[in-house]
């Protein structure tokens, strides 16, 4: 209870009240749906003590249940459905694991999460060991990586980005997912929340098959690559 009160407080101070009831609201059955434990703001500032650079990085913040519960309903639905059942997800800047364990429960059969913090790895294991625990089909794997130095499998064909980092970072990570799709053409979604960088994704050539805004705050967009588009 002491992280939701925390948690309510800091959503408070940087949005508003209203949207923080919604979010705590959200958050607790959520939680409890999934039987996960990934709320809470992370400022990321122990990385920076231990020397690691922050400066391309966001603030830890989970994604919303409903929002990304949104994301995964529209997949399944005409027309953003794809042609054939989605495999691989992949969650870059994957914090604690709320997107790739929820993803377990919406069919995917393999799961990979990146993220630079080890810590926040350590407790994606954790929610991912439970979630396997529901899912015992499913095959995981957590990487502590910076992104901007990881090359996307070739078998990925969902990834989710909740604004992990800046353009700088973001950049990058586009160019490897096209390198990826120059080496392997395939039908590629991206969901991406808080979407702040997907001009670059315009440029490279994705198509946005979807849009959703709630409350001013609460924003994400599909995207599918060339193939599937």
């Amino acid at each position: 209870m002491f992280q939701y009160l925390k948690y309510f407080f800091y959503l408070s101070f940087n949005w508003n009240i209203r949207i923080a009831w919604y979010i705590i609201v959200q958050e607790i059955k959520g939680e409890k749906k999934y039987g996960i434990k990934t709320t809470g703001a992370n400022e990321l500032k122990s990385l920076e003590k231990k020397g690691i650079d922050i400066t391309h990085a966001t603030i830890y913040m989970p994604v919303s249940y409903p929002l990304l519960e949104e994301l995964f309903d529209q997949l399944n639905t005409k027309p953003s459905k794809p042609s054939k059942p989605l495999y691989h997800f992949l969650d870059i800047g994957s914090g604690k694991g709320r997107a790739i364990c929820v993803a377990a429960q919406y069919g995917f059969n393999k799961l990979t999460g990146i993220d630079f913090s080890k810590e926040l790895c350590q407790i994606a294991e954790k929610n991912m060991a439970l979630t396997k625990q529901k899912n015992p089909r499913i095959d995981y794997r957590i990487i502590n990586n910076d992104a901007f130095y990881f090359d996307i499998p070739t078998d990925a064909d969902c990834i989710f980005l909740f604004n992990p980092f800046d353009e700088v970072i973001m950049s990058a990570v586009v160019q490897h997912i096209c390198n990826s799709l120059q080496s392997y053409p395939r039908s590629l979604y991206i969901l991406y929340v808080n979407p702040l960088h997907k001009e670059q994704f315009i440029k490279a050539g994705f198509k946005e098959i979807y849009h959703i805004k709630k409350m001013k705050y609460l924003e994400a967009v599909i995207f599918v690559s060339h193939k599937d588009s």
